[in-house]
């Protein structure tokens, strides 16, 4: 498992498989995959650019394009389906090890599958930090709670004022 690669399953997993690596090979990183829908799914894919830079709707344009066609050529999917391209957004889900650390001090929510520490399922709070296992988030009262990556069903950023002004920041390049 990579730091820069989402924790996907099932199709999702299988779609994540197959383009992940065209996503890299054109400076672009998976963010996430989340197929909605039965009937004729809509595929959501949410990516950054490797280099920090905005993603840009240029950015969804070539994205779409080049999965579009890598998704007809693997055909993960034997019904017709429709493709959606964006970016994570400033309150973006949080999927990745480098996600969780790049915004650790921010506030986020997390939700488990089944109920962890003190037999709850969600959690608000500030992101300590993450690994390949483990999630730390500090709760009110400074306590900190360790959950498994694996337990956890879905987990993003709150929007605060704090949040948008660290992201709004220009990058800096050297």
């Amino acid at each position: 498992m990579s730091d820069n690669r989402p924790i996907h399953t099932g199709l999702e997993g299988r779609i994540a498989d197959i383009i992940a690596e065209p996503l890299e090979a054109q400076g672009y990183e998976l963010v996430r995959v989340q197929v909605m829908g039965t009937e004729t799914p809509t595929v959501q894919i949410m990516a950054d650019r490797a280099d920090g830079a905005s993603f840009t709707i240029e950015d969804c344009e070539a994205v779409s394009h080049l999965l579009s066609a890598v998704m007809d050529v693997e055909d993960p999917i034997n019904s017709a389906w429709t493709l959606e391209v964006s970016s994570a957004g400033i309150d973006r889900p949080l999927t990745r090890t480098k996600d969780f650390n790049r915004y650790a001090g921010f506030d986020a929510r997390v939700e488990l599958n089944f109920p962890g520490p003190g037999n709850r399922k969600r959690f608000t709070g500030k992101l300590v930090d993450a690994d390949a296992e483990t999630v730390r988030l500090q709760l009110e009262k400074d306590e900190i709670v360790e959950l498994k990556r694996a337990d956890i069903r879905k987990a993003k950023l709150v929007l605060t004022d704090a949040l948008i002004a660290f992201t709004t920041q220009p990058t800096v390049t050297n």
